[in-house]
């Protein structure tokens, strides 16, 4: 795969690309990247990249001209390549979205800055857009980042191991089990025994039931999405049993004493 990025601080990438998975993939020759200075595709003596928004309003907005210069000399390396806008407008990141730019030979991803870029350079030259979440920062070279490393995570043999991958939270709308490490006992708290045993089976059992528990405790949206294997469904029906004889109890000792109900 290739990435490219068109941008005013070109600099930013070339420090995040030296390090961990994806200096190991650039290594390899799995991932190629070409960070792109926007500022190289000015017309004038300054290098002015931006201008004020007609129309009136705070802040600068990013000329058409070099953005869109910029683009078109980025798909002359790979004409194939797919455009995507850094923007809070864009569609909302997910893994799926992930998974599917990982299909892709060749990526740009254009950073906006200040109040945005001119409309028309969207409709020029952008294929899609994509926003990292509900919020705003200064520019779209982060945003870029978080979509370079989570695509590249997804690109075989990036990965020391590719069940590193398949067992990341959010793959299979499951978040990732609890882990351990070493030592075994930290502060009187104990690695659950049934990860010490080196019964593989079991401990696999263990680590689906403690994503199920984590994913309904703190995301019980993914659940919703989720097509249930049948262990998983031995394991909420164990979940159900388990629950009916909490309820079987509170009717025996009566609703009042669990409810706080003065008698």
């Amino acid at each position: 795969m290739h990435f490219m990025t068109v941008s005013i601080f070109p600099s930013l990438f070339e420090g995040f690309w030296n390090y961990g998975i994806l200096r190991r993939a650039i290594e390899s020759g799995i991932l190629h990247t070409t960070a792109i200075d926007l500022r190289r595709f000015a017309t004038d003596k300054h290098m002015t990249t931006d201008d004020r928004p007609y129309g009136g309003g705070p802040g600068m907005v990013m000329k058409p001209g070099p953005l869109v210069d910029a683009i078109r000399w980025a798909k002359s390396i790979s004409e194939r390549s797919r455009c995507i806008l850094m923007s809070p407008q864009g569609r909302v990141f997910t893994q799926p979205m992930a998974r599917e730019l990982s299909a892709e030979s060749s990526l740009i991803l254009v950073c906006g800055r200040y109040e945005g870029i001119d409309e028309r350079v969207v409709h020029a030259v952008i294929d899609d857009e994509i926003s990292i979440g509900d919020y705003i920062l200064t520019g779209g070279e982060i945003p870029a980042m978080v979509v370079m490393e989570s695509v590249v995570r997804l690109l075989p043999g990036a990965l020391g191991s590719e069940y590193s991958a398949a067992s990341d939270s959010f793959e299979n709308h499951l978040l990732e089990h609890a882990q351990y490490t070493r030592p075994a006992i930290f502060e009187n708290e104990q690695v659950p025994d049934i990860l010490l045993s080196g019964h593989h089976q079991k401990i696999s059992h263990w680590q689906l039931e403690s994503s199920m528990i984590r994913t309904f405790l703190k995301r019980p949206d993914l659940l919703a999405e989720r097509r249930f294997s049948a262990e998983e469904i031995d394991i909420l029906k164990s979940w159900r049993k388990q629950l009916d004889s909490f309820i079987d109890r509170s009717d025996i000792l009566g609703a009042g004493s669990l409810s706080g109900q003065k008698s």
